[in-house]
């Protein structure tokens, strides 16, 4: 009788929990830090501390030569364009939109919010648990929505000190002389996100925001990118369990099934983690793989004629 062997602990939620708080904090301490923002008092960039300026000020322009200008224009914005947006879009091309699943702030706020939901009423979104009859109490929906309310405050303030000097901001804010701009922006954007955040989420990762579609448009046109492929010759495996690796995504896609359905992946491999706990007695291990594709009709963008599994009569 063979021996089971169980798999080693599963520690890829615990990688992108590392990165994923890492660029949240980044993300919220940038501005207060000067590594990256813009200063609308000052019209200008500040990068690592320096402001970027890009000598591009009317009056050396008027007092350049074309050929200066020219020549700041090229170093300043058309050369890193074409190495930033090459480089982007090969990563994409590359594992999909590894971004979103590993790096994305929304996309953390997206699963904090989900796995608070499930608490709650036993499925991930509103509307899930709205279908099953499960709505729980007002109290816990009370605390839900304060959460979402915070944390779109706290993103309200965070892209509002993108765009004003931060320290001054968080003054005024706590001193209570904020201007009526300002506060005016930090009331509809506070209203948008907690509106987000408690009933949109996936659903703006997958219809509304146009990065994350074109990184999954860059990677649909790569066949053998990095996806999460199924064991289909061990399916007779997923029949004592319960939908695992569906359940455990946050963008609500048919995890087992084709690199189309699956067009806004975000390689958070949930489902992969979710599939290891489920078949961690199995000698086989996991059904679920984060691999290389296949090129075949369903792992690009378009379905092209399969050449080879055509009839000898049609190939031209």
């Amino acid at each position: 009788m063979q021996a089971q062997t169980i798999n080693p602990k599963d520690r890829l939620q615990t990688k992108r929990l590392v990165t994923r708080t890492s660029f949240f904090a980044l993300f919220l301490l940038a501005p207060v830090l000067n590594l990256f923002r813009y200063d609308l008092t000052e019209t200008r960039f500040i990068v690592l501390g320096f402001p970027l300026s890009f000598n591009l000020d009317l009056d050396w322009v008027t007092q350049s030569a074309p050929v200066d200008v020219a020549s700041q224009i090229l170093v300043w914005f058309i050369l890193p364009i074409l190495v930033l947006v090459p480089g982007v879009l090969w990563v994409a091309w590359k594992w999909g939109r590894i971004y979103c699943g590993w790096l994305c702030p929304h996309f953390s706020v997206v699963e904090t919010i989900n796995h608070l939901m499930t608490r709650i009423t036993g499925r991930p979104t509103l509307w899930e648990a709205l279908k099953k009859g499960r709505r729980g109490k007002a109290i816990h929906w009370t605390c839900l929505t304060l959460v979402c309310a915070l944390i779109g405050f706290s993103w309200a303030l965070a892209m509002l000190s993108y765009l004003l000097p931060p320290i001054p901001l968080y003054t005024d804010l706590f001193t209570g002389n904020m201007g009526f701009y300002p506060s005016v922006f930090l009331a509809v954007a506070t209203t948008f996100f907690t509106l987000d955040f408690l009933f949109a989420r996936h659903l703006f990762c997958k219809y509304g925001c146009a990065f994350g579609v074109v990184q999954s448009i860059a990677w649909m046109t790569n066949g053998r990118g990095r996806m999460v492929t199924f064991d289909t010759e061990r399916a007779a495996a997923c029949r004592d369990c319960t939908k695992a690796c569906d359940e455990a995504c946050p963008m609500r896609l048919p995890t087992r099934s084709h690199k189309r359905a699956k067009f806004t992946c975000t390689q958070c491999l949930q489902c992969v983690s979710a599939c290891r706990e489920v078949q961690k007695n199995n000698p086989e291990g996991s059904l679920l793989h984060w691999a290389p594709g296949k090129p075949s009709r369903q792992t690009v963008l378009i379905p092209v004629r399969q050449l080879g599994n055509e009839p000898a009569g049609r190939r031209d």
